[in-house]
Formats: structure tokens, C-alpha cells, sequence
């Protein structure tokens, strides 16, 4: 999660953008050399899966698994809300993912709360906003 411009010093160059922030960069090795992109149109799977959570990972990281199994007690406990882990165990789950880190998302309702991996209490946070915000919209 370096920011830009230690790689614009290498003489890389933002080659695509995605939503919320994600910027793809390339050191092109050859003029004209095709960019690489991001998948388009990759939120449109976020249809399948519907009402509920939804935590979609790899195993990139030990934390994110210690992380993920409180996520999933603190959803059932705290919030009521029966989840849905999807692994992605190789290469195709993780470019069809729903976003652009492609290796971990928590959806919630169809919506992406967020897009890179949190801890318990980001995702306690995050929760109560959406629930908070609920309630004063009934």
C-alpha cells in the first residue's frame, strides 16, 4: 500500500484506475506494449451474493485468518447475521473476485464494506455505522 510516487521514481505509471482508490501501475518494457487493466465491469458479480455477509479470501496472510474467524463470531454474536466464507484457492476465484485487491472482501447486502483486510474491531465499526445509519433511515 506504497503510495504512488515511490514507483512513478522507478518509471512506473498508472496504467488503469478502479473504485474506491485502487491505481494499477506498469513499467513497460517495451514501447507500445499493451497496458494491463483491471477487469471491467468486475462489481456486477456482487448480484450473487445477496442478503447477508459475505467474506471472500486467500490465505495471504496468518493474520488475516486469525482475523477473519473473530469477524465471523462477532458477526453471529454481536450482529445476528449468518455468514458466508468463500475461499479463493486459486488463480480464476481470485481474478473473478469482486474487487480489484482480489484477495479478501467483506460484502454485506450486496455492497462491499470494505475491500482490504481489517480486524475485529474495524469490522465492529464499520457494522455499526451500517446499522446506525439503518435505524435513523427507519
Amino acid at each position: 500500500m506504497a503510495a504512488d510516487d515511490i514507483f512513478s521514481k522507478l518509471g512506473f505509471d498508472v496504467v488503469d484506475k478502479a473504485e474506491p482508490d485502487f491505481h494499477l501501475m506498469a513499467k513497460k518494457q517495451k514501447d507500445g506494449a499493451i497496458n494491463p487493466a483491471f477487469r471491467k465491469g468486475m462489481t456486477k458479480s456482487l448480484e450473487q451474493y445477496g442478503e447477508g455477509l459475505t467474506i471472500l479470501r486467500s490465505p495471504q496472510c496468518p493474520y488475516t485468518e486469525k482475523n477473519v474467524n473473530a469477524i465471523i463470531q462477532t458477526a453471529r454474536d454481536e450482529f445476528h447475521i449468518a455468514v458466508n466464507l468463500i475461499e479463493l484457492a486459486d488463480a480464476k476465484a481470485v481474478q473473478n473476485a469482486p474487487n480489484p485487491f482480489g484477495t479478501f472482501c467483506i460484502i454485506f447486502n450486496g455492497k462491499i464494506i470494505t475491500h482490504h483486510p481489517v480486524s475485529n474491531t474495524r469490522f465492529e465499526n464499520i457494522m455499526r455505522e451500517i446499522t446506525d445509519s439503518s435505524q435513523a433511515g427507519k
